[in-house]
């Protein structure tokens, strides 16, 4: 059975695309068969995957609102679907959230990013509360810069939004915008510490969904 997870915030630069990117292929590494859709009408995936020819991973752009249907006739050959979202556009984060079985939240430790992601947790509850608390959503600390206090005062704040923050963040490297802009990740890379970042949050993801 297919499992689909998207990357959502409706404030753009939260680093969406670089962990769709990284993830989807990190889980290719894994063995499996991974189709990492692009649903941000400005196909940043897209560009990434034109870099490197598209000899990485299979991505196909759906920016539209017919989202869960679409990806119904071109998912059952894939063990993962990665959904980079669309932001400021509430329409396309509604569609990606009903074809989601977990949705991460990627929330840069800053007061201003997180009080942007107060509309997309009102469109996550709604749908929950008519589908059995589904899909599952958590946040997950994207470009944190280690042991400042602002990182410490995001986590406590994110806690009240009443969705479970990933134990494994991502710190602002120069190795993700680097890899990016070439159309790679971090696994091009010889930065082991970014490896283990994107390694942590898939196998949390897995944990989640294993779970649910």
């Amino acid at each position: 059975m297919t499992k689909t997870i998207a990357l959502l915030n409706q404030k753009g630069g939260a680093g969406k695309t670089t962990l769709s990117t990284n993830i989807a292929y990190g889980l290719q590494q894994k063995g499996y068969r991974v189709l990492l859709v692009d649903s941000d009408p400005q196909g940043s995936a897209r560009d990434w995957s034109e870099e490197n020819k598209g000899d990485l991973i299979p991505v196909v752009g759906l920016d539209r609102e017919t989202l869960p249907k679409d990806l119904k006739a071109i998912s059952s050959g894939y063990d993962w679907v990665v959904i980079d979202g669309a932001p400021q556009i509430a329409k396309l984060s509604a569609a990606a959230i009903k074809a989601a079985d977990l949705i991460l939240i990627p929330v840069q430790p800053s007061p201003y990013d997180i009080w942007a992601t107060s509309d997309l947790v009102d469109l996550i509850q709604a749908r929950q509360e008519v589908t059995d608390g589904l899909p599952v959503a958590h946040f997950v600390i994207s470009r944190s810069i280690q042991n400042t206090t602002i990182a410490k005062e995001a986590y406590e704040v994110l806690k009240g939004y009443n969705f479970p923050i990933l134990k494994t963040a991502t710190v602002s490297r120069v190795t993700y915008s680097n890899t990016a802009g070439k159309g790679e990740t971090v696994y091009h890379s010889k930065d082991q510490k970014a490896i283990d970042e994107i390694e942590g949050i898939i196998g949390e993801v897995e944990a989640i969904l294993n779970e649910a």
